[in-house]
């Protein structure tokens, strides 16, 4: 019989005491942050003023992007954060060249394993703008947040902080995973195709009036309440990879006594595509109809939209539609309308088949 030296009674206890403390440590170890890649565009959330009560009339885009991390030391807690300053622009000048540029970049970052979310700091005056762009080209399920401020970080009671601690909090979660590109201002979250700003200076100006916002965010935690239920991202047919520039597409704004010039000089200027902002159900005013009609006729594409800002541009409701060949937009605001034609016009020609484009997108 093969004889076994007895094992030390306080080895065994020693080696008992081990295992329980590296299970302590497990249990209490830090859980697993994600990667999030702020991109800075400039801005209010980047502004500055003259004192801490200047609230209108600082100078936006001023802060540089390591200058807003550091203001923020809270979101190590919730994420590890890295910043790029892509431009440091007020939000008045984003062109389609640098939705171009924004767009292939975050495509290119959410492509890296080491990349899990992505904040976009960026002007309030054009971000449901960049949002929707976005929404539409962004080939990742990865979440993409736009973030925001009304107020300069000088300002005695700067909006920006937060808002950029909870966006950082929603592109680090699980819940934010497919939602598509969303807009966290005010601890609320909105879907990009749907949000729009409603009020030139308050801290609650963005608003998904008639669709209603997402969800939440509170307590540190992302609540959703809603799924944006338009394709976007993923699944969407636009690519941008390969483009350099965009159809350029033109807003016509409708008003009482409207004529034909502003329109005229669009065409004149090379529009591919006119969004018409009618007034009501996106009507056509005598006066202007016919210019319409002779810009189809030139092979430029015509989107009836609607200044109102809520509702249904209903197809041949206020036009004839079909007989004039143009295209209804939808419940799209006209300056998200402008964006699904020039990404519709990348592909495509045929105004049917662009009308298919904005009841899918």
């Amino acid at each position: 019989m093969l004889y076994r030296k007895p094992v030390p009674f306080l080895t065994v206890v020693f080696a008992f005491l081990v295992l329980l403390t590296s299970n302590v440590r497990a249990d209490t170890a830090a859980p697993h942050l994600a990667n999030v890649t702020i991109l800075a565009t400039g801005g209010t959330i980047a502004g500055s003023g003259s004192t801490s009560t200047t609230t209108i009339g600082y100078t936006a885009a001023t802060v540089g992007v390591n200058s807003l991390i550091q203001a923020v030391p809270e979101l190590n807690k919730v994420a590890h954060v890295t910043g790029e300053q892509v431009f440091q622009i007020a939000s008045e000048n984003m062109s389609n060249e640098h939705w171009l540029t924004l767009g292939k970049r975050v495509n290119e970052l959410l492509a890296r394993p080491d990349v899990d979310g992505i904040v976009i700091t960026h002007g309030t005056d054009t971000l449901e703008e960049t949002a929707y762009f976005l929404d539409l080209v962004v080939k990742s399920r990865k979440p993409v947040v736009l973030v925001g401020a009304m107020r300069p970080s000088t300002a005695l009671s700067a909006d920006g902080p937060i808002n950029l601690y909870n966006a950082v909090l929603l592109a680090a979660s699980h819940e934010a995973v497919g939602q598509g590109v969303l807009v966290a201002m005010n601890d609320q979250i909105h879907a990009a195709r749907d949000v729009t700003k409603t009020n030139t200076s308050t801290p609650d100006t963005f608003k998904t009036t008639e669709l209603g916002m997402l969800g939440y965010i509170q307590g540190n935690h992302p609540y959703f309440y809603h799924r944006a239920m338009r394709k976007h991202t993923v699944d969407t047919e636009f690519d941008i990879s390969k483009l350099q520039s965009l159809p350029q597409v033109d807003i016509v704004y409708g008003y009482a006594n409207m004529g034909p010039a502003a329109l005229n000089a669009f065409v004149a200027g090379g529009a591919k595509g006119i969004i018409h902002a009618g007034v009501g159900d996106g009507s056509l005013a005598n006066k202007v109809k016919p210019a319409l009609v002779a810009a189809r006729k030139q092979g430029v594409l015509i989107v009836r939209a609607s200044r109102v800002g809520q509702g249904i541009v209903a197809r041949n409701g206020e036009a004839n539609d079909d007989e004039l060949d143009f295209v209804a937009a939808d419940t799209l605001n006209p300056q998200k309308a402008r964006i699904l034609l020039m990404l519709a016009l990348t592909r495509t020609s045929d105004s049917k088949e662009i009308q298919r484009i904005f009841y899918t997108y």
